[in-house]
């Protein structure tokens, strides 16, 4: 098992730059497959970005390819989402997610076994 923790969320300006972290503890986190997802207030959980184990394959949601990078340092138990160009619909609380050991990359929320408790982002126009 694992547990996850967010942390770098906070108030800023659009066109601003924001660095999410993720950090694990439990064992194997490298055999993990990484997610983040986000939940704006009143809206479904949407995929943003994941991680293969390795981080040598990832994949974006469109609505922010171009603009987030999604990095993982596996001796540091951490996943990290660099996130650039923010705008006002990026607001909405960030969650990181885990699959089971082993498992590919996947956009849907339901394929993660593990959660961490969010961080909030908020980007003013």
């Amino acid at each position: 098992q694992v547990q996850l923790v967010e942390s770098g969320g906070g108030l800023v300006q659009a066109g601003s730059s924001v660095t999410l972290y993720c950090t694990a503890s439990g064992r194997s986190f490298s055999s993990y497959a990484m997610g983040w997802f986000r939940q704006a207030s009143g809206k479904e959980t949407e995929f943003v970005a994941a991680i293969d184990w390795s981080g040598g394959s990832t994949i974006y949601a469109p609505s922010v390819k171009g603009r987030f990078t999604i990095s993982r340092d596996n001796a540091a138990n951490t996943v990290i989402l660099q996130m650039n160009s923010l705008k006002p619909e990026d607001t909405a609380v960030y969650h990181c997610a885990a699959r089971y050991p082993g498992s590919r990359l996947a956009r849907g929320d339901a394929e993660y076994a593990y959660w961490g408790q969010g961080t909030q982002v908020t980007v003013s126009s």
